[in-house]
C-alpha cells in the first residue's frame, strides 16, 4: 500500500489507484456542495431528472441503485481534495500581491532605522532612530543644548547607521590665576581635565580643590598659584627660591627672611609675587619728631569811603596761628631719609588782617597854603620818604607827624601808611591852623623856592 498524498493545504488523502483513473471535470459534479471553506459534510439533495425515480430518458437503461450511490460517494470524495488549477490561481494571485507590498514596505522601513551610539556627558546608550541628522536626533531623546556645550559631530550633519554622536555640557569656571580673577568655560567632568583643557601648567602648582573633584553642571570656584621663581635681597644676600606663595610676604618667609619691627619690603607684602620678580627687603629704623610751625593769617581789604583814595589803614592786625607737626626720621638700610610728615595738629587759629581801602577823593589844594615850598620841607623832615619814622618811633612820614596829630586833622592810622599826596594835604591844613611852628627847625624851608 502506498504511502498518504498531501495536497497543497497539507491535508492527507487516499490516492485512487490505478483501477480508478480520474479526469477532473471543468465544473463540480451535480449532487457536490463545495465550498470555500472545504467540506461541510451537507446531504446533497439535487437529483437530475434522470435520477428520479420512476423516469426514464430515451434510449437509456435505469441504472442500478446501489451503482448510483457508489458513483456519487466516489464523486464527493474527489471533490473535497482536489480542484480546478485555475480556480487556486485566482485565490493565491491577491495574496502574493500582498506580500509583496509588505516585504516592499518593509524594506524601506528597515532603510530609514539607523542604530546609533548617543554620549551624552558621558554616559553612552545604542538608540534605534530615523531621525535624519544631528539636531533632530537631539530633539527626539530631549537633549537641550547651550552655546557653551559641545557637540559632536555639529548640529544639522546627516546621520548614518553606525554613527557615534557625543554631547558635552560646558561647566562654568570662576578661575583664579595668579591672582587674576576670570570665568572660563570647560566640558571637563573632572578639575584635572578642565586644567588640561584650559592649558594651566599644574605641576608644583597650588590647587585650592582636589584634582579629581568632579565638576557639576553648576560648576565651581578654583584658585591655582603656578610655581614660580622669586629672587628676596637682604641684608646684601640675594636668594632665589621656587614657590607658589600667594604673597610677596609668604614669598619672603620661605626664603628664610625674617621682617622685624618697620622692615618692609620693595613692594607691598601683600601683593602677588610675580616669576622672576626681585623683592628687596628694607630694614627701617626711626624716630619720631614734633615741630611747632606758624599758620600765615590772611588779609581782608574793605573799601572806605571816608578814606581818601590811596589811603589803607589796618582796622586789625593780623595774628598768625601755630601748628604742632609729627615727623617720622627714618634709616632705611643705613641712609638717612627725608623727614615725612605724619601728624598735624592745630595749636592756635591764625587771625585775619583788617584793612580799610580808602575810596574818597582825594583834594588837590588847600587854600593858603598851596604855594609854599612843601618838597623842600618833605626833604628836610623825612629826605622825601613817605614811609619814614624817627628813631623814637613817635613820628612817621614825610613831614613827621605823630598820630595824634595826624588823626586830628582827619587821617587814619598811621602817617606813614597814607599815601604822599594825603600827606602833603594833611600838612597844608596843619599850617593853616598853626603856621610853620609844628616844624620848628625845616620850616622855614616853606618860603624858600620851591
Amino acid at each position: 500500500m502506498s504511502s498518504p498524498q498531501y495536497s497543497q493545504y497539507g491535508t492527507a488523502y487516499e490516492p485512487y489507484g490505478p483501477t480508478e483513473p480520474y479526469d477532473p471535470p471543468p465544473y463540480p459534479a451535480p449532487g457536490t456542495a463545495q465550498s470555500p471553506y472545504g467540506d461541510l459534510h451537507h446531504e446533497d439533495t439535487y437529483r437530475p431528472a434522470y435520477e428520479t425515480p420512476g423516469s426514464t430518458l430515451p434510449h437509456q437503461t435505469v441504472p442500478d441503485a446501489r451503482a448510483l450511490a457508489g458513483r456519487r460517494a466516489a464523486r464527493r470524495r474527489r471533490t473535497r481534495y482536489t480542484e480546478r488549477p485555475d480556480s487556486a490561481m485566482r485565490r493565491l494571485l491577491p495574496q502574493a500581491l500582498v506580500v509583496a507590498f509588505l516585504a516592499g514596505g518593509t524594506s524601506a522601513f528597515v532603510a530609514k532605522d539607523k542604530a546609533i551610539e548617543l554620549t551624552v556627558d558621558g554616559t553612552p546608550r545604542t538608540l534605534h532612530t530615523f531621525a535624519d541628522d544631528v539636531t533632530e536626533l537631539l530633539a527626539q531623546e530631549g537633549v537641550a543644548v547651550g552655546s557653551h556645550d559641545v557637540i559632536a559631530p555639529a548640529p544639522g550633519e546627516r546621520l548614518s547607521s553606525g554613527d557615534e554622536v557625543a554631547v558635552h555640557y560646558g561647566r562654568p569656571v570662576r578661575l583664579t590665576l595668579d591672582g587674576q580673577r576670570r570665568e572660563v568655560w570647560t566640558t571637563a567632568r573632572t578639575v584635572e581635565g578642565a586644567l588640561e583643557q584650559l592649558g594651566v601648567r599644574a605641576e608644583g602648582a597650588y590647587l585650592s580643590t582636589s584634582r579629581s573633584r568632579r565638576i557639576g553642571r553648576e560648576g565651581l570656584a578654583l584658585d591655582v598659584r603656578t610655581e614660580r621663581s622669586v629672587t628676596v635681597m637682604a641684608d646684601g644676600r640675594a636668594r632665589t627660591i621656587r614657590t607658589n606663595a600667594a604673597t610677596v610676604g609668604e614669598a619672603v618667609e620661605e626664603a628664610g627672611v625674617t621682617l622685624s619691627g618697620m622692615d618692609t619690603t620693595s613692594v607691598a607684602p601683600g601683593s602677588f609675587p610675580r616669576d622672576g620678580q626681585t623683592v628687596t627687603v628694607l630694614r627701617i629704623t626711626g624716630t619720631k619728631e614734633i615741630r611747632e610751625e606758624r599758620i600765615p593769617f590772611r588779609e581782608k581789604r574793605d573799601d572806605d569811603p571816608s578814606l581818601f583814595k590811596g589811603t589803607e589803614v589796618v582796622e586789625q592786625a593780623g595774628v598768625p596761628g601755630v601748628r604742632r607737626v609729627t615727623y617720622s626720621l627714618r634709616t632705611v638700610n643705613g641712609v638717612r631719609q627725608k623727614p615725612r610728615r605724619i601728624r598735624t595738629e592745630v595749636v592756635r587759629e591764625p587771625r585775619d588782617q583788617v584793612v580799610k581801602v580808602g575810596t574818597k577823593p582825594m583834594p588837590t589844594s588847600v587854600q593858603g597854603a598851596d604855594h609854599l615850598n612843601w618838597q623842600g620841607l618833605a626833604h628836610c623832615e623825612s629826605g622825601g620818604r613817605p614811609n619814614a619814622v624817627d628813631p623814637s618811633g613817635t613820628y612817621g612820614g614825610l613831614y613827621q607827624f605823630d598820630t595824634r596829630t595826624w588823626q586830628g586833622l582827619g587821617g587814619s592810622g598811621r602817617p606813614q601808611d597814607a599815601p604822599a599826596a594825603e600827606q602833603t594835604f594833611r600838612a597844608k591844613k596843619l599850617y593853616v591852623r598853626r603856621g610853620a611852628s609844628p616844624w620848628p627847625h625845616c620850616g622855614t624851608r616853606l618860603h624858600g623856592p620851591t
